[in-house]
């Protein structure tokens, strides 16, 4: 079955406060956006892979990728104003054949090839699967009241998962769930998929794939990619 992967870096990285767009910030030397697109790359599943970006960033983008020798980067479109926008002009992108749609943050530059190809293999199976980790901490449901944010009540923390990317559906689901709720506001393409009443199947993944957001995620990130590179050396 055809796997295509659509990788989503039109992000503007405003709460990094970075003076060029997040997928072009450098970890350890080399630009975010290049870490998941290369291990994407290698990975024998994924037939092909289509990046979104913004307007600002595309020939950035477009010569990174050819300096970086990506080449199953099929092609190259432009994102809309919201994350689901840039979603579903990448999927208007795709060829007409019937196949598994690989969805992917940009800013999960540590993505492994082993949750790749589980996420992979369970939408194979049931046509909707994530990548996901149990939720570590204490979770509380709060309120605002007299201008004071206060707890409404502790939740059990035994049945939270945290969402990540990669997420995999079958082409065909994932454009109706779209079609279907393409004005709701969702904050990933597993909450459209849900609206259909379709399972989604939870894939544990790693601690390690961190979504880069904030400076204090960018500190990490750079002690995350010196350890990866040192374990590859041994």
């Amino acid at each position: 079955m055809p796997v295509t992967a659509i990788v989503l870096a039109a992000g503007s990285g405003s709460r990094l406060g970075t003076r060029v767009a997040k997928p072009l910030v450098l970890i350890n030397s080399k630009p975010i956006l290049m870490y998941s697109l290369e291990t994407l790359a290698d990975h024998r599943a994924i037939d092909t892979i289509i990046v979104v970006v913004s307007q600002a960033s595309g020939d950035a983008v477009s010569a990174l990728i050819k300096q970086y020798r990506i080449r199953k980067v099929s092609r190259i479109v432009f994102g809309g104003r919201r994350r689901q926008d840039s979603v579903l002009n990448g999927l208007r992108s795709l060829d007409q054949e019937n196949g598994l749609v690989l969805i992917h943050d940009s800013a999960r530059p540590f993505i492994d090839s082993q949750t790749i190809s589980a996420v992979i293999k369970e939408a194979g199976v049931c046509r909707a699967a994530i990548a996901a980790v149990k939720v570590k901490s204490t979770i509380k449901e709060g309120f605002v009241s007299s201008g004071k944010a206060r707890v409404r009540k502790t939740i059990a923390r035994d049945r939270l998962w945290e969402a990540q990317t990669p997420q995999v559906f079958s082409k065909e689901l994932l454009i109706k769930a779209y079609k279907r709720s393409a004005r709701a506001q969702v904050t990933d393409d597993a909450m459209l998929v849900e609206k259909l009443g379709v399972p989604v199947r939870l894939v544990p993944a790693s601690y390690s794939n961190i979504k880069i957001t904030t400076p204090e995620d960018i500190v990490v990130a750079e002690a995350l990619a010196r350890h990866r590179r040192k374990i590859r050396s041994i």
